[in-house]
């Protein structure tokens, strides 16, 4: 079992930057890929970014590349999500979750967060 707690979340105004957190208890947290994900006001959850369980491998959605960067630290059980040029469309409800098998798009993702709030303003 893998809880996943999510942080940083805020207002930030339009071009601002945020720092996303996400705390696993996990004994082997580097056995995980992990990814973050996103769902706006009416909308339906979308991926945001993912990385492979040793950090070597990263994918992000078209809406964020350029602009955000999926990172973690396997000694801290911590993946980070750096929201930097942010816009009012990446208002959302910010999610991590974990990955047991497999990287990347076609595999499930078991574990997942609570979330954190994240709010841009015009």
């Amino acid at each position: 079992q893998v809880q996943l707690v999510e942080s940083g979340g805020g207002l930030v105004q339009g071009g601002g930057s945020l720092r996303l957190s996400c705390a696993a208890s996990a004994r082997a947290f580097s056995s995980y890929a992990m990814g973050w994900f996103r769902q706006g006001p009416g909308k339906e959850r979308e991926f945001v970014a993912a990385i492979s369980r040793s950090g070597g491998t990263t994918y992000y959605a078209d809406s964020v590349k350029g602009r955000f960067t999926i990172s973690r630290d396997n000694a801290k059980n911590t993946v980070y999500l750096q929201m930097n040029s942010l816009k009012p469309e990446d208002t959302a409800v910010y999610y991590c979750a974990a990955q047991t098998t497999g990287f990347g798009p076609g595999y499930e993702y078991d574990y997942w967060g609570q979330g954190t709030q994240v709010t841009v303003s015009s």
